[in-house]
């Protein structure tokens, strides 16, 4: 097996528009250059601001949209070979099903494009409506469906032909804070099974919780791209400190930390330099007043993402 999932060599999506009159062309450039490399069996975070360009990625990957220039290969195959497209689980960012059908009947329906006989389909419709949990509403019609339970189903039928790459395009943000857990849960389950997942996002906590590596979009280019650790490091840059303390303690720390966040008898307040905790930790014991907790702040994936949007 190939070493990559994902691989692409310049790939450039440029968007022309004819203006009112036909007689000025109007340029956008969607994706500009993007050589990327996605491991097998890895979870990729495809980070970025609205109009990035991650959406467009997204659809140059799986044929939806034509390069301008550019290469890509998806299992070590090109693209543009329509048998590789066989591999692949995709789900857009606004699924569009149809609704008259019921949840069931709609995996059926796609379990017939992709030639599985009746009983492989019945099986598989039966453990994907359990494993994104619409097993209690398959007979429903799709209409009366929450934009989670479409979104549910849309992932159910990305998994129909028990593909070896996932290419879901913001899969998160239609999901309640549960359903969000539930399909980090399923993206690590999934990962288990030997699967490659590629996921669009602008949630950063969910990407942070759940990627082997992340790449960062800006304006069609790609600015970033690593593990956690290569990106954000482990350097402690501050630390929380959160203690109980007399009343004239309280008044004497305030004097020096004018920053100190006073709860009552509980203070919180930052250090920067992480050097000087543990004295200050001896000054709160020799102060008669009581360590509730220590937190060490490291760089976070969310100042990274802003630092490298330049804001």
């Amino acid at each position: 097996m190939t070493e990559f999932a994902i691989r692409t060599e310049g790939l450039t999506k440029i968007y022309t528009e004819i203006t009112r009159g036909g007689l000025k062309r109007r340029v956008t450039v969607g994706l500009e250059d993007l050589n990327l490399e996605v491991n097998n069996g890895e979870v990729f975070a495809f980070l970025g601001p609205n109009a990035a360009g991650k959406t467009t990625t997204i659809k140059l990957l799986t044929r939806l949209h034509y390069p301008t220039r550019g290469e890509a290969w998806i299992l070590g195959r090109s693209n543009a070979k329509r048998e590789t497209m066989r591999q692949v689980g995709y789900l857009p960012e606004q699924p569009r099903l149809y609704d008259y059908l019921t949840g069931k009947e709609f995996l059926d329906f796609i379990g017939r494009i992709f030639g599985l006989n009746r009983q492989d389909r019945n099986k598989k419709i039966i453990h994907l409506l359990k494993m994104v949990g619409l097993q209690g509403r398959a007979d429903e019609s799709i209409r009366g469906y929450s934009r989670g339970m479409v979104q549910r189903l849309g992932l159910a039928q990305a998994l129909l032909n028990d593909p070896m790459l996932l290419i879901l395009d913001e899969p998160m943000s239609n999901l309640d804070p549960l359903g969000r857990k539930d399909f980090r849960d399923l993206i690590l389950e999934l990962k288990k099974q030997g699967k490659t997942i590629f996921f669009s996002s602008h949630i950063l906590s969910d990407a942070e919780m759940v990627a082997d590596r992340i790449g960062i979009l800006k304006e069609g280019r790609l600015v970033s791209t690593g593990t956690m650790a290569d990106l954000v490091g482990s350097q402690v840059t501050g630390v929380d400190i959160t203690f109980h303390a007399g009343e004239e303690d309280i008044k004497k720390i305030q004097n020096i930390f004018k920053e100190a966040v006073v709860q009552g008898q509980e203070i919180m307040l930052t250090l920067e330099n992480a050097s000087i905790v543990p004295e200050f930790l001896r000054r709160i014991e020799h102060w008669g007043g009581q360590i509730i907790s220590v937190i060490p702040h490291r760089k976070t994936l969310e100042e990274l993402f802003m630092s490298e949007l330049g804001r």
